[in-house]
Order: structure tokens, then sequence, then C-alpha cells
């Protein structure tokens, strides 16, 4: 049997079987025959992916903007409501479609119009100027380079600048700006009755009454979940630390860190890419070879750059400007490329460079020369420094140490607390709406309540309160909901019981007398008999305060009546009362007599609003022509 195996799988066609097997392996890798592919991403927007990091980066951001905004007052669960992670990552569609539409029209954002939205950006100014050391610190502290910031602002400008700019195309006529100011102009004469909440007959409620609402409605008469928590907290601002260094010490730096002082060289090019069409094949690559050669040769002969990069650049980011890149530092771009533009002389242009993207013809506008800030000049940053990394070498260091020994025994904080030595401390008790203190800090909040603290009785995760600034918390004591006694409700539930059945009594004669004017009774002879004031009010706008704001939007929300006849409505007022309102006419305002000022303010407020809509339109269009697919449980 062996043998017949070994004779089949010698054969012609047992080899031709393992070759299609060989070249299946080649062409989509042997590890996905074993390795799943598993999507993670949030969105995608045509074939971009909006990652969870990316996702979270944002929903983090706005986090800390709406915070901001409201003092630290919004409770922590407004956040983990599915509806606000669902308008933050609608947003992240929204940039993404625009930007894909930009991608597809050609729109960019200047070069100079970008680096000007950078230098008046306060965090990198001192004394009102832009400061490139402090820009490059401050997007040091952040994580990021100059390039990646200047992309995410790059994006979040491109991402405004075709919505404003089709808002931009809005027009209204005159006839439209007559219309608007008629209307916003209009005047009504109405007439109202107020029917204050009656007086009850029956004002008494019996124990059963109250009984039977205490059982029916016992959720609402609910004593909050507390607890009260125990925690430690470390600030570095309040870490004793040696701020002063010695003269040796601040030359070694320099000497270790001389490259952060040195400004490196900046090269100011344009670029033209052909992209390697088809499969990416030989010919395909030799094709796009002569394409550049031949773009090369043009604007070496003496052929404007700019105008055939703008004809003949396959970079749809830099195709409108004439092929501008900007300033680029070194260490920046693909090192190929690089390359390239660092062995060029100031207004040369280069032979075709291959990179990943295609090739390259480039060339070299200017250049700025690089240079090295001595010792005496940086000595005074070097000693800020110092002081800054050996404060925060400190805090990491005890920090680090904290978190350890509360992972390590994570049934007390008291030998944590004993090693970095700072005190245990304990919270009032409070509610998931937050308390005093830590507990008003929302992470907090949801640490206190989480299963990792509360039901299993576990130490925290360190909590950032800030920069520098970390607590770890634990229960200390946890007091469950429970029902509020019926004694200490009692009056409560009286009062609730008799404003229902006052409300119900107030609805019913509210109906009845409406009913009555509407088969034809007087208004006027309804208020005599029951002894009401009409209250007559005439030509009264949009804005008019001289009537209660539920009774004039109702008016205004009134259809127009007919010509000598009234149309009546009840209005639901405060504290269970009612207005019956008749509206009897309604005047148009006359355009033809404001002036030229006002008709213009109206113009512009119209056209604003028309311009608005239209943007908003133009991205619902172009978000229903994309595939758009949202996987909203990995939010």
């Amino acid at each position: 049997m062996l043998q017949n195996l070994r004779e089949k799988t010698s054969g012609l066609f047992a080899k031709i079987i393992l070759g299609l097997i060989v070249i299946a392996f080649s062409l989509f890798g042997i590890e996905s025959y074993f390795i799943g592919q598993t999507d993670t991403y949030v969105a995608k927007v045509g074939d971009k992916e909006i990652s969870q990091q990316e996702f979270r980066a944002r929903f983090d951001e706005f986090r800390r903007t709406e915070l901001q905004r409201s003092g630290g007052a919004l409770d922590a669960r407004y956040f983990e409501q599915p509806e606000i992670k669902r308008q933050v990552l609608d947003s992240m569609i929204r940039e993404q479609v625009v930007l894909e539409a930009n991608e597809k029209f050609g729109v960019v954002v200047p070069v100079d119009r970008l680096r000007a939205e950078i230098l008046q950006v306060p965090a990198f100014q001192r004394d009102g100027r832009f400061d490139e050391d402090q820009y490059r610190a401050v997007l040091s502290a952040q994580g990021m380079t100059p390039v990646t910031f200047a992309d995410r602002v790059g994006r979040d400008m491109a991402s405004r600048e075709m919505p404003i700019q089709i808002a931009s195309t809005a027009f209204v006529t005159d006839a439209e700006v007559d219309s608007y100011l008629r209307l916003r102009g209009q005047l009504r004469d109405i007439r109202s009755v107020i029917l204050a909440a009656p007086a009850l007959a029956d004002a008494t409620v019996n124990d059963d009454e109250i009984s039977k609402y205490y059982a029916d409605n016992q959720q609402q008469f609910m004593l909050p979940e507390q607890v009260s928590l125990s925690y430690v907290e470390l600030q570095g601002s309040a870490l004793e630390v040696n701020l002063v260094p010695d003269e040796a010490t601040l030359k070694d730096r320099y000497e270790r860190e001389k490259a952060r002082f040195v400004t490196p060289e900046q090269r100011l090019a344009s670029h033209i890419l052909v992209r390697v069409g088809g499969k990416g094949g030989p010919e395909d690559q030799k094709a796009a070879l002569e394409k550049a050669q031949g773009l090369a040769t043009r604007a070496k002969g003496g052929e404007e750059f700019a105008a055939i990069a703008k004809t003949s650049s396959d970079d749809l980011g830099s195709k409108a400007l004439g092929g501008d890149l900007g300033w680029i530092d070194k260490g920046l771009t693909d090192p190929a490329f690089e390359g390239a533009l660092y062995a060029l002389e100031k207004g040369t242009i280069s032979d075709p460079v291959l990179s990943p993207e295609g090739y390259h013809v480039i060339q070299l506008r200017d250049l700025r020369p690089g240079e090295t800030r001595g010792f005496d000049e940086v000595r005074e940053d070097l000693v800020k420094e110092f002081s800054e990394s050996e404060r925060e070498r400190v805090y990491n260091e005890t920090s680090g140490r904290l978190v350890d020994l509360a992972y390590q025994d994570s049934g007390s904080l008291d030998a944590a607390a004993r090693d970095v030595g700072v005190a245990v401390q304990t919270t009032a008790l409070f509610t998931r709406d937050g308390g005093l203190g830590i507990a008003a800090n929302p992470d907090v909040i949801t640490a206190a309540f989480s299963d990792q603290v509360l039901v299993q009785g576990n130490n925290s995760d360190a909590i950032s309160l800030g920069p520098d600034h970390v607590v770890i918390v634990r229960v200390a004591e946890h007091k469950p909901s429970t029902p509020r006694p019926l004694d200490d409700v009692r009056a409560q539930i009286s009062q609730r019981i008799l404003a229902a059945r006052t409300g119900s009594e107030a609805k019913l004669r509210a109906d009845e007398l409406l009913a009555r004017v509407l088969k034809g009774e007087a208004l006027d002879a309804v208020a005599s008999e029951l002894k009401l004031e009409v209250k007559d009010d005439k030509g009264i706008g949009r804005n008019a305060v001289s009537v209660d704001t539920p009774i004039r939007d109702a008016v205004f929300a009134m259809p127009r009546p007919a010509e000598g006849q009234s149309r009546f409505e009840l209005v639901a007022l405060p504290d269970n009362a009612y207005a019956l309102v008749a509206l009897d006419r309604v005047a148009e305002s006359d355009p033809t007599t404001l002036d030229a000022a006002t008709r213009e303010a109206a113009k512009n407020s119209l056209q604003q609003t028309v311009g608005y809509q239209a943007a908003t339109d133009f991205i619902a269009a172009l978000r229903a022509s994309m595939d758009i697919v949202v996987a909203e449980e990995r939010m």
C-alpha cells in the first residue's frame, strides 16, 4: 500500500497540484491558512478604516472638552451613553467623507494657510510671537512630531474647506428676502383667558391610597446607593526633589543632548509624482520611469516646474499647488526621497527617484542651513529642564512603586502608602452622582462603582487627576440602595396624589371650555360667566415679552384663521394651569418700509442659513453615495 501511495504522489498530476499549493502560499502567505482575519475598525468609509484607537483618542478629547466646558459638572455616565459615542463617531465619519471628496475633486489647503494656522496657536508662542523651540517642546510632550501635527491640522482644515466653500456659494433672491422679512415681522392679534388650577372638592388622601401609590412606585422612593472610599493620592508638586543642578551635570546633559540644540537644515521642495500603474509589474515600472524621465527632462529644459506638476503629478495633495511640499526637515521623509533632496544644489532638479509611492522628480527651491546653540546660550533652558525632568523622574519612580505595591496587595492600601510616604485618606459617603473632593472626578466615580472595586473589593487601577497627579482608591464603606420608609415619604406621596387629581380636574375643565367656544359660544361670554378676565393683545411679534412664552410660542405655531373668524387652542402652563387662546388676526409686515441696512442684515442672516443647509445637504449626498459600515459594538 505504501508503495502504491508513493507511486501516485510522484506522478505528473501530483507535481501540478503541489505547484499550485506552493503558488497559493507564496501569494497569500502561509500564515493566512492558520490565522483568522479579525476586523477591528469602528467604522469604515469606503476603503478607509476608523480604528478603535483613533475613535478612543477622539472620544477622550471630546470628554476632556465637555468636562472643561461644564466645569466638571457632567456625570461620568453621560459619556457611556451609546448616542453620545455615536455622535462623536458620526463627526469622524463626516470628516472622512469630506476628505475623500477633497481628494476626488482636488481640493487642498495651501501650505501658507496651514503654516499661518500653526503660527497662531497660543501654546507655541512666547511674548506673543511664534517660538520654534516652544513649538517642538510642546509637540514632543504630546508625543507628536511637527509633521504629524501639521498633518492633523491640515486634515482638520481640509475637512472644513469644502463645506465653507459650498456655503459661500449660497445666494438668496430679493423675493426670498422679502418673504423672510414678512414672516419675521409678522404680527398677531390674540385674546387669552388664564384658567388657574381648580380647588379640589375633596383634598383628603386616605392611608390605602398612600400605601398603594408607595407600592406601585417604590423605585421613586429609593435611597441611592452610596460608597465611601479609602485612597492614596500622589502629587508631583508635593514631592521633595533636589532641583539645583551643579555645573558639571548641566554640561554633561548638554553634551549628551547636543543634537536637541541643533536647528536642522531645512529644504524648500516641490515634486512631481508618477505612480506605478497596473499591478506594479516590470512593464508598469518601466512605463512609470519613462514618464518620470520625460517630465524631468522638460523641467530641466526650462519648462516651469509648477506648471508641469499641476498637469502631470499624481499627488493630489500637492498637484493643485504646483507640487509645493513646503519646508522639509531631515529624517521626516522616505530615505530615498530624502537622499535625493539633500544631494541637490539650490535651484536644481533631480532625476526620477523611486519610493513606495512611485517615482518622484524633485526640485530644491531654497534651503535654510542648520546651526548649533552654545552651552551658555541654552544654560537657563537646561536648568529649567533639569528641574522639570528631575521632578518628573522622582514622580515616575514613586508612582511606579505605588502602583506596583497596590497591585501586589490588592486588598489594602496601607503598604503602598507607607512606602511612598503618604497617608491613606477617606472620602465621605457619595452616590453615583459624585461627591466632594476626589469624589467629584468622573473617573473616580466610575472606578468606585466598578466591578473591580465595588464587587471584588480590590484596589483600583491608578486614576489620573491631572499632570503628575494620581490616586488609587478602594471601598471603605458601601451602602446599597434601599427603599425609604413609608412614613418618611407619606407627605410627599399625599402631595403627588392631590397634584394628580388637580391636574385631571384642570384638564377636564379646560377641555370643556374649549369645546364650548369651538361650538360657537363667545370667549368673552364664557369668561364673564366664570368671572375670568380676557386679556386682549394686539400686534404681538415673535419676540414679544408682554405675553407668556408658552402662549406666544403656541400662537405663532397656530394656522392662520379665516377672514373674520378665530382659531382656538389650549396651552398648558405651569402648576396645572391652562390658557384658552384665540388667534383673531395675522398681519404681515411690509418689507418695503425697512431701511437698506436692515435688509442687508436680514439677507446675510438668511444667506448663512441657506449656505449651512446647502453644505449639510451636500455632505449628506456624499455620505449616501459612499459605502459606510459602522460597528457600534466596538465603540
